[in-house]
């Protein structure tokens, strides 16, 4: 049972518009000799359909919008766009995608960052993420990765924070979103070191800069880097989460690096529409996306990448919003963060 009196005024307008369709569960494809393919859909797209990607291309968000969008094509027998609007940690694409027409043809992908900690940095993101947009369900979920570039002299996240208390605003990270970000912040409030933060307007720039030694750290999603910690060009510290990922064996949890402050800060990536969608055809998004999802094909690809696919209902997606909204508002407040 969703608490709605309990809630935020994001979380009352959310869950108030989608309760409706809170019991849109996982819609499991059929299967023919062990091969699964897709239903039918409800939904038909006049035209080709667009998701908004608020990065550039050779992060997560993107790659998992095309794995993604590649099967919506063949289910919705239209062609899905994969459009890459950067700026802002997110805010110009989003604020573009929340304008479009309600009518389910533009989709944005619903991020961490934008949707839960850029609107306690930014008094103007360009849209309300409380008010222009409403959630369709959740895509992957899966922790951040703390990479280091190897002529760093730090092998173990415990190395780094006697190195980083050694030359207190000396060592430098990278992140390309607020979420990223934050789980280092973190790790400084729980630690006490002093860590200088580099922004980037995706994670593709920030792997190139890392890989240079440009900077020392770059915290990210593990499909940003997992290639290159494979290929030894970068040395993977730490995952801030609780579980591992099967393209980074062997690199500690945050538990097992004995943090366990650390190990319930998931990075999710989902698909959001704007504000006046119909709860009907958000419902049916949902399906449809939870259909695909549910292909072992497309959880496969997923899990290559370092993620984890994991759908969910509009609902359950709203609340998780919600509850990680309040989380790092406390994060943002207390470390005192300001947009640099």
């Amino acid at each position: 049972m969703l608490n709605l009196t309990a809630s935020s005024p994001l979380a009352r307008r959310w869950l108030s518009r989608l309760l409706a369709s809170a019991g849109v569960a996982c819609f499991l494809a059929g299967s023919v000799m062990g091969t699964q393919v897709l239903a039918q859909s409800a939904f038909k797209p006049t035209g080709p359909v667009k998701i908004v990607v608020m990065f550039p291309p050779g992060g997560g968000t993107d790659a998992v919008s095309r794995i993604v969008g590649e099967r919506l094509t063949e289910l919705w027998q239209q062609q899905v766009i994969i459009e890459n609007k950067a700026g802002a940690q997110g805010n110009i694409g989003s604020a573009y995608a929340s304008k479009a027409a309600p009518d389910g043809q533009t989709l944005m992908i619903a991020h961490q960052g934008v949707m839960t900690v850029n609107p306690h940095l930014y008094k103007d993101m360009g849209f309300d993420v409380t008010k222009d947009i409403v959630p369709v369900g959740r895509l992957t979920q899966q922790p951040f990765v703390l990479v280091a570039h190897p002529s760093l002299p730090a092998t173990t996240l415990k190395e780094l924070e006697a190195l980083a208390k050694s030359q207190p605003g000396k060592l430098s990270y990278g992140s390309s979103a607020a979420g990223p970000q934050l789980a280092v912040e973190l790790f400084k409030l729980n630690t006490g070191v002093d860590l200088l933060h580099v922004a980037y307007k995706g994670a593709g720039p920030a792997v190139i800069d890392v890989l240079g030694g440009s900077i020392n750290l770059l915290v990210a999603n593990p499909s940003s880097v997992a290639q290159h910690v494979q290929a030894g060009k970068l040395r993977a510290l730490v995952l801030f989460g609780a579980q591992g990922v099967g393209v980074l064996p062997g690199v500690p949890t945050a538990i097992d690096a004995g943090y366990p402050a650390l190990a319930d800060i998931p990075e999710w990536y989902g698909l959001a529409v704007p504000a006046a969608t119909p709860v009907a055809l958000v419902a049916q998004l949902n399906k449809d996306i939870n259909t695909v999802l549910s292909e072992t094909s497309v959880q496969k690809r997923i899990s290559a990448l370092g993620l984890n696919a994991s759908p969910s209902t509009p609902a359950e997606f709203a609340d998780q919003i919600n509850r990680d909204y309040v989380r790092w508002g406390g994060v943002i407040q207390k470390a005192g963060i300001r947009l640099e």
